[in-house]
C-alpha cells in the first residue's frame, strides 16, 4: 500500500503529460486524488507493513500529515477542474504538442500537481532521514512550475525566490544530516544509520555537541521551507503569485511536510536527553514568527499576501506548541489540522474573489457578500476561523496551547502570545471585514459572472470540517492526536 500511495501519483503524472485531451487529463487528476484519499483512509483501518527494510513506514505522526495532504489535494483537484477550464491552459502560443510529451500548459500543470502529491506523500512515509531530505527537496522541484503557471514577471520572480531560498534551506538541512551521522558515530552504534528508529535507539549514547548542531541546522533548514521567520521570505511572494489552488496546497500541506522534518529531529533530541534544548529553540522561533507576522499583517495591501503572513503566524504557533510541551503538543497537532483546512479554504475563496474583481488589492475589493453571496459568507467564516473565534476548530487548538502555558506558569509568555494574537486579529479584521462589507463598484457588478458550483463546494466542505472540529473531535482522530503527542513528549 505504501508503494501505491507514492507510485500511483507518479504514474498518473506521466500519463497526464502524454494525454492530448484536457478533459481526460482533468479526469486523471480527480481519479488519482480520489484513489489516493481512499488508500489513505484504508491506512487508518489497516496500518500497512513497512517496506524497503523500514525506510518507508507509516507511524501516527506520518499518518496525520499524510491525511491532511490527501484530503486537501482531493478538495483542491475538484476546484482545479473548473479553474483550469476557465484558464484555458494558459497562453495559446504555448499549446503546441511535443514529440513525447504534451507541452500544453495545462498538461504540465497537472503533471507537476500530481508529482507534488507524490513527493509530499513520500515525505510523510519516510523513516530514513536521508530519504526524507530527498523528498523535501523533491517537493520544491515539483511545485516550482506550479507557481509560474501564469507566466507573469512577478510569477517568475516568486518562483526563483522560492527555488533559491528553499535550496539554501535544504542545503542547511543536509548539513544537519551530516552532523547526525557524526553524532551517531559512537563505538556502540557499529555502522552509522540515518534510520529514525536506529537514531532514537541510540538515546543518550549520541555525542551531545554534534546532536545539538544537527538539530539547529535541521530547524533552520526545514524551518526555511516551513516558513518560520525570519527564514520565511519566499512565502509571501510564492503564495501571492501562485494560482489559488496551488496556494491552498502550499500553505495547507507543504508547510506541514517541512514541519515533519523538524519534528523528526525533535524526536531524536528527546531520546538523547536534549528535549529542553530543542523545545527552547522551537519556542524562540515560534514567538519570532508570530510577532513578525503581526507586524506585516497590519495594513497589508494584498489579501493573498495577508493570508501568506497568516501562515507564518500559524507555523509559529505550531513550533511554540511543541516547544511548550505537555498538553500544548496535543494542541499543536490539532492546530496543524485546523490551520491546514482553514487556510486552504481561505485561499480557494480568495481565488473566487480574484476571479470576480480581477485584483488582489484590498482597497479595490468591497461588497463581496453582496457581489458573491456564498463566497462572501465563506470569507467571513474563514476570517472568524483563522483568527481563533469560537466555535471553529482553531479556537480549541489555541485554547489548548494557552491552557498548557498557564499550567506551566508561563504567564509572561502567555500574555505576549495573546497580545500578538490581538494585533493579528485587528489587522485581519480591518482588511477582511472591509472587503466583505460595503458596496461593490457598479462596473464590477456588471462584469461579474455567477458563482460556479465547482468554486464553492470545495471551500464549503472545508468550512464544515473546521466547524465540526471546533464542536466535536471524532474519537479515532483524538486517539491518533494523543499518540502523536506522546511520541513527541506531550501528554
Amino acid at each position: 500500500m505504501i508503494f501505491a500511495l507514492v507510485l500511483i501519483p507518479v504514474i498518473a503524472a506521466a500519463l497526464a503529460m502524454l494525454i492530448r485531451s484536457d478533459v481526460l487529463c482533468r479526469g486523471v487528476l480527480v481519479l488519482t486524488a480520489a484513489v489516493h484519499a481512499g488508500l489513505t483512509g484504508w491506512a487508518w483501518i489497516a496500518r500497512p507493513e513497512p517496506v524497503m527494510k523500514g525506510w518507508l513506514a507509516i507511524d501516527d505522526l506520518g499518518l496525520l500529515f499524510l491525511s491532511i495532504v490527501s484530503l486537501l489535494f482531493l478538495t483542491a483537484t475538484i476546484y482545479a477542474v473548473g479553474y483550469l477550464r476557465n484558464e484555458h491552459g494558459g497562453e495559446q502560443e504555448d499549446m503546441e504538442e511535443g514529440f513525447l510529451f504534451n507541452n500544453a500548459p495545462e498538461a504540465r500543470f497537472t503533471g507537476c500537481l500530481l508529482m507534488f502529491l507524490a513527493t509530499m506523500t513520500l515525505v510523510t512515509v519516510s523513516r530514513h532521514l536521508g530519504l526524507l531530505w530527498v523528498a523535501v527537496e523533491a517537493t520544491t522541484l515539483a511545485s516550482a512550475p506550479l507557481i509560474y503557471f501564469h507566466r507573469h514577471h512577478r510569477s517568475l520572480e516568486a518562483t526563483w525566490k522560492y527555488l533559491l531560498i528553499c535550496s539554501v534551506g535544504i542545503a542547511l538541512a543536509l548539513l544537519g544530516n551530516f552532523f547526525l551521522v557524526v553524532a551517531a558515530s559512537v563505538p556502540e552504534s557499529g555502522s552509522v544509520s540515518l534510520m529514525l528508529s536506529d537514531l532514537i535507539g541510540l538515546g543518550e549514547k549520541m555525542q551531545t555537541p554534534w546532536l545539538k548542531a544537527a538539530f539547529l541546522f535541521l530547524l533552520v533548514g526545514y524551518g526555511t521551507k516551513m516558513g518560520l521567520a525570519p527564514l520565511h521570505t519566499w512565502l509571501p511572494d510564492a503564495h501571492s503569485e501562485s494560482p489559488s489552488v496551488v496556494s491552498a496546497l502550499l500553505s495547507g500541506a507543504l508547510l506541514n511536510c517541512a514541519f515533519l522534518g523538524i519534528l523528526r529531529g525533535h524526536q531524536i533530541c528527546r531520546a538523547a536527553g536534549l528535549e529542553m534544548f530543542s523545545r527552547d529553540l522551537l519556542i524562540l522561533f515560534g514567538l519570532i514568527s508570530i510577532g513578525w507576522a503581526a507586524v506585516f499583517i497590519l495594513n497589508q495591501a494584498d489579501y493573498k499576501r495577508m493570508l501568506a503572513y497568516s501562515s507564518v503566524e500559524h507555523m509559529g504557533i505550531l513550533a511554540l506548541g511543541v516547544g511548550v510541551g505537555g498538553g500544548a503538543i496535543f494542541g499543536a497537532m490539532l492546530h496543524a489540522v485546523n490551520h491546514s483546512l482553514t487556510k486552504a479554504m481561505l485561499f480557494l475563496v480568495a481565488g473566487n474573489i480574484l476571479a470576480a474583481y480581477k485584483t488582489k488589492s484590498t482597497a479595490d475589493v468591497r461588497g463581496v457578500v453582496r457581489a458573491l453571496p456564498i463566497s462572501g459568507v465563506l470569507w467571513v467564516a474563514g476570517f472568524l476561523a483563522i483568527t481563533g473565534m469560537p466555535p471553529f476548530g482553531i479556537f480549541m487548538s489555541k485554547l489548548t496551547i494557552i491552557k498548557a502555558m498557564l499550567d506551566q506558569g508561563r504567564g509572561w509568555m502567555t500574555a505576549g502570545f495573546l497580545g500578538m494574537l490581538a494585533v493579528i486579529f485587528v489587522g485581519m479584521s480591518a482588511t477582511m471585514l472591509k472587503m466583505a462589507q460595503g458596496r461593490a463598484p457598479e462596473m464590477r457588478l456588471g462584469e461579474m459572472k455567477s458563482e460556479k458550483i465547482w468554486s464553492l463546494v470545495p471551500p464549503a466542505i472545508l468550512s464544515v470540517l473546521i466547524l465540526i472540529l471546533g464542536l466535536y473531535i471524532p474519537p479515532v482522530v483524538s486517539e491518533v492526536l494523543g499518540d502523536v503527542a506522546k511520541a513527541l513528549g506531550g501528554e
